[in-house]
């Protein structure tokens, strides 16, 4: 089994730089990719503050937070960024074309052992891996939001994932100190087939009037447990980025995927969440 020892996360955004941030936790040398320098220092930023509460609650020094924060290299260059990777993680938009042109470049530029993941949510790792002639070393790895709280990765198998790909996926898991489940590739894999329905239903509630965004966050909260509600976490995920996939899976599941039409509007309206300051609620 390849050991790894440099990762590299495409995409800054709520889940690149959540996954840029544990695997630095963990003692591995981080590149994190961007197209934009804006999004790159958005992603720091997330990435400081994160680590800052950790120090709040005492569960690191600063010094140890200023640790991890110098293991996270940024670039624009993905080529430079990934030529000596031995890990891969794709963490951008859910469209099918564009990771397909990602994991083409990815597979022309990177070294022959190199594992390339893919946290999407939604997409066939099948699919993406047609994109390569190493459709043995792809596989889905996808992570629960946010990712330095939540304990639980997906791993998904595409049709000619290899075991060894599989293990190292798994060793990587734990060693970023979380716990995995596998699934199957299909439209959604596990947790994304039952997940977006909870948050577009949550939608549905606020559009037809049932109750108000605070209140069916607490009922998540206070009835089912959950650390916040359904749509606070769309608000974190990203609008946009839920609405490609619920899309994705209304194309391929049918009909109980159909997106809220308050979504929609939001999404419509530029209103993507806490990275635009305004989705479901108005941030800073």
């Amino acid at each position: 089994m390849i050991e790894i020892k440099k990762v590299t996360v495409i995409g800054a955004g709520t889940m690149g730089n959540g996954i840029a941030q544990v695997f630095a936790q963990a003692g591995f040398q981080v590149a994190m990719v961007e197209i934009e320098d804006k999004f790159l220092q958005r992603g720091f930023e997330t990435i400081r503050k994160s680590l800052g509460l950790m120090v709040k609650k005492g569960k690191i020094t600063d010094d140890q937070a200023n640790e991890v924060v110098s293991r996270i290299k940024g670039t624009l260059n993905m080529e430079e960024a990934v030529k000596e990777a031995d890990l891969i993680i794709e963490a951008i938009p859910e469209l099918l074309n564009l990771k397909q042109e990602i994991f083409k470049r990815l597979d022309e530029t990177c070294l022959a052992h190199t594992v390339l993941a893919t946290n999407t949510s939604t997409i066939s790792i099948t699919a993406i891996a047609s994109a390569t002639k190493r459709p043995a070393k792809v596989i889905g790895m996808h992570f629960a939001a946010p990712v330095p709280v939540m304990k639980g990765v997906e791993i998904i198998r595409g049709m000619d994932t290899s075991e060894e790909t599989l293990e190292v996926a798994k060793k990587m898991v734990h060693a970023i100190g979380k716990e995995y489940y596998v699934g199957r590739d299909g439209p959604g894999f596990v947790g994304n087939r039952v997940f977006p329905m909870f948050l577009n239903e949550a939608f549905n509630l606020l559009w037809e009037g049932v109750a108000s965004a605070e209140d069916i966050d607490k009922m998540a909260t206070l009835s089912l447990n959950h650390p916040m509600g359904p749509l606070a976490l769309a608000d974190m995920i990203g609008l946009d980025q839920l609405l490609n996939g619920i899309e994705y899976l209304h194309r391929e599941l049918g009909e109980k995927y159909r997106p809220s039409p308050l979504l929609k509007q939001l999404v419509a309206a530029g209103y993507y969440g806490r990275k635009t300051g305004r989705g479901v609620y108005k941030y800073e």
